[in-house]
């Protein structure tokens, strides 16, 4: 009986000791969650996304052993949920992270659309978001104080390449814009940019999100007979106006389009047709980024193309960027305390594979510039600016009739 006693109580003992490592393991974890598209009109982009954070968790647990806070080492718990490119969804999932999985701090989804849906949940929560595809100027401009983006704003996007189209004779323009908060801020800034570089505006026209048809839209363009076209949507809506533009003979010398045209999906789905289409970066394998964490940018792109089989988009660099911005700020803070952590945000000063990382008051990263990319014999290359450019811009573009 004696003996029976004893063994129960140092199997006793052993499960309390197990209890408290597990326990101890636990703290040693943080948890940072996303809700980014897998499904739904954003799920090409939202794929990139998504495999930009995992490249980041994957790096700093197996390669960095953790964030380092204090003489501790924390592995990442990266979880992810589908927002289903839909709003509401993606406001629910946030709020199920917050509160049944308790984050210590959120990723971006994809779009500036379901970013202002996070983050006007995770503001009042008073929980950090850090995000690299959420792009439009409106998202900075309602105070929120958890909110930091990595990319260069909407606004800027078309700016490189309306610069190498006037420079190389362009003189009118027209535009094309989702209604929803990026293509319209990045619609805007089109119209600025080009008044600015000397082009003439013949047309804006606005098209519902889940257009399925731009007949209408292409028809007037080629009424309007402009020497650029300007598309400001998603992947999706690209291939719309690529087939559209092609179907009714309509020829402007120069289509560029906000999103598609750094995707290598786009050449896989549209074949020679994604030829001579023009799309603004954040980021490219080529481009002469580099700093203390993944190396250069083709460091990344290589890492990043072993892992998934395929180049890197620059949302996917995006995604790993604002994972990278959150990790440096959580060590130079030696802290998890939201206060810390949003404080050494607005300090922090990196340069990465990514570019240089310093947000403004409004938590915008005003320190890059947008390149511009031009698909010649089915490979993307940097056309813009000058001190990135790999390649001629090809101006104007042969009709379809003659390629």
């Amino acid at each position: 009986m004696r003996i029976a006693m004893q063994l129960t109580l140092l199997l006793l003992a052993a499960l309390l000791a197990f209890g408290a490592c597990s326990e101890e393991d636990e703290e040693m974890f943080i948890k940072i969650g996303a809700a980014v598209s897998e499904t739904g009109r954003y799920a090409e982009e939202g794929k990139h996304t998504r495999q930009g954070y995992i490249a980041w968790q994957e790096w700093v647990n197996n390669e960095q052993g953790g964030i380092t806070v204090g003489d501790e080492l924390y592995k990442v718990e990266l979880i992810l949920y589908d927002d289903r490119s839909d709003t509401d969804t993606n406001a629910q999932l946030v709020d199920r992270l917050i509160d049944e999985y308790k984050v210590n701090f959120l990723l971006g989804p994809y779009s500036s659309t379901l970013t202002k849906s996070a983050i006007d949940v995770a503001d009042e929560r008073g929980v950090i978001m850090v995000e690299g595809t959420g792009a439009s100027e409106s998202l900075f401009e309602q105070s929120y104080e958890n909110l930091f983006a990595v990319l260069t704003p909407a606004g800027n996007y078309t700016q490189s390449a309306l610069r190498s189209l006037a420079d190389a004779g362009a003189k009118s323009v027209v535009i094309a814009h989702a209604e929803e908060l990026f293509p319209t801020s990045a619609a805007e800034g089109a119209r600025r940019w080009a008044t600015e570089y000397g082009l003439e505006v013949l047309s804006v026209e606005s098209y519902p999100r889940d257009v399925t048809d731009v007949t209408d839209i292409i028809t007037k363009f080629k009424d309007a007979d402009p020497d650029v076209f300007i598309g400001c949507g998603y992947f999706n809506d690209t291939i719309l106006f690529v087939r559209a533009a092609k179907e009714l003979d309509f020829n402007p010398r120069a289509m560029a389009l906000t999103v598609g045209p750094t995707d290598p999906e786009l050449i896989k789905e549209i074949g020679e047709d994604a030829n001579y289409l023009i799309g603004p970066t954040q980021w490219e394998a080529s481009m002469s980024y580099e700093g203390e964490y993944f190396g250069s940018a083709s460091d990344y792109a290589k890492r990043y193309e072993e892992r998934w089989g395929g180049p890197p988009p620059y949302q996917a660099a995006s995604a790993t960027a604002a994972a990278l911005a959150l990790h440096v700020a959580i060590e130079d803070a030696d802290s998890l305390d939201p206060d810390a952590v949003r404080a050494s945000l607005r300090d922090l000063d990196i340069s990465t594979f990514y570019g240089r990382i310093k947000f403004d008051s409004t938590g915008k990263n005003v320190s890059r510039q947008m390149g511009a990319v031009q698909i010649q014999g089915r490979e993307t290359a940097v056309v813009a600016p000058d001190e990135t450019a790999v390649a001629k811009l090809i101006y104007p573009a042969p009709r379809w009739d003659e390629r």
